[in-house]
């Protein structure tokens, strides 16, 4: 895997819409005036939003190619350092016809997003290019009042100031979906509710150390990237640790355990070293995806020593980190610890 270069002042980023476009809606562009602000004075970088990333949803639904257009001439451009994508969605792998992977492959930059953004990632991925699930820029970037610290922590580690070995901490606050405060220029003073988090990681089973690259992203977007050319086969998650996490779409327990048994039919539970599972936007659904995932994977699938840790702070819940596609991680069972073994970015 290539793994792009880290981020310094001066450095330019570019700003993509891959998913839906709301970025360029009336009501949503003081999101980018946010972002592009902390960005450019908090950060040192400059900012260029590519052609297409303004021209509002519906345009962008009927105009897939154009999307993509924007992906692959942030990539060619050899002054941008790094892609943000706008916000997720659904439909980003409607882009697939649209890529050159070896426009990625010999372009290699920081790529960033989540949700919807795991199509990406995976084209990323299958690019050989190591890209970054977290920080999209209007869920992210352009918070009210300011980035939370949690997440800032985090871009700061992962892209201008890499360590050798980083700790994915437990977030010791939390925020919800029914907590999210409506994107409006009316509420940009309005901060999101936090709580306590009492949990913490939880482990649901396994023991011991176990090592292993990172590969996964949203198991709602999962449904679309089946059979397709950038899923991975089953020797490509041979000695991984999935990460894996829900929208902040309800959806029901028993379609969370059809995906799990699609996954364990593929061979994945025989083949994988572990598993972390993102923090559920919706509260309540804490404890029956972990009651879910225990069903399929340890009695269903018979690997009740497989190692899964829940609760991780990454994904739809607030605030999230970073998780590097194809970077090495060790997990602690006893220890409840999650860690990078390598630099972020070189």
């Amino acid at each position: 895997m290539i793994k792009p270069e880290r981020l310094k002042k001066g450095d330019k980023v570019a700003i993509v819409s891959l998913s839906r476009g709301m970025l360029g809606e009336d009501w949503a562009i003081h999101k980018l005036d946010i972002a592009k602000e902390r960005l450019e004075n908090d950060f040192g970088l400059e900012v260029q939003v590519m052609d297409n990333a303004l021209k509002g949803i519906d345009y962008l639904y009927w105009h897939p190619q154009k999307r993509a257009e924007d992906l692959m001439n942030a990539f060619k451009d050899p002054s941008i350092k790094a892609i943000i994508n706008a916000i997720g969605g659904d439909d980003s792998i409607r882009l697939l016809p649209y890529i050159d992977f070896d426009v990625i492959k010999n372009n290699p930059k920081i790529f960033m997003g989540f949700s919807d953004t795991t199509s990406n990632h995976l084209m990323m991925y299958k690019a050989g290019l190591v890209s970054y699930y977290g920080g999209s820029l209007m869920n992210n970037w352009s918070e009210y009042i300011k980035i939370n610290d949690y997440t800032k922590n985090a871009l700061v580690h992962a892209f201008f100031e890499p360590v050798e070995r980083f700790e994915i901490k437990s977030s010791p606050v939390c925020s919800y979906s029914q907590d999210v405060v409506l994107w409006s220029e009316e509420n940009v003073n309005t901060p999101r509710k936090f709580y306590r988090d009492e949990k913490g990681y939880q482990v649901l089973q396994g023991e011991g150390k176990v090592q292993g690259r990172l590969l996964g992203g949203c198991l709602d977007v999962f449904i679309e990237l089946l059979g397709t050319a950038i899923w991975p086969g089953i020797d490509e998650w041979k000695d991984k640790i999935l990460f894996v996490e829900t929208s902040e779409v309800d959806m029901p327990d028993y379609q969370l355990c059809w995906l799990l048994r699609n996954l364990g039919a593929q061979g994945l539970f025989d083949v994988l070293k572990g598993i972390i599972v993102g923090k559920p936007a919706i509260e309540e659904k804490f404890e029956v995806y972990n009651q879910v995932y225990k069903q399929v994977i340890a009695e269903e699938f018979h690997r009740p020593d497989l190692p899964i840790i829940t609760n991780v702070n990454f994904g739809h819940a607030e605030p999230i980190g970073i998780i590097p596609y194809g970077l090495q991680c060790e997990l602690d069972v006893e220890q409840r610890t999650i860690t990078i073994l390598e630099p972020m970015t070189r």
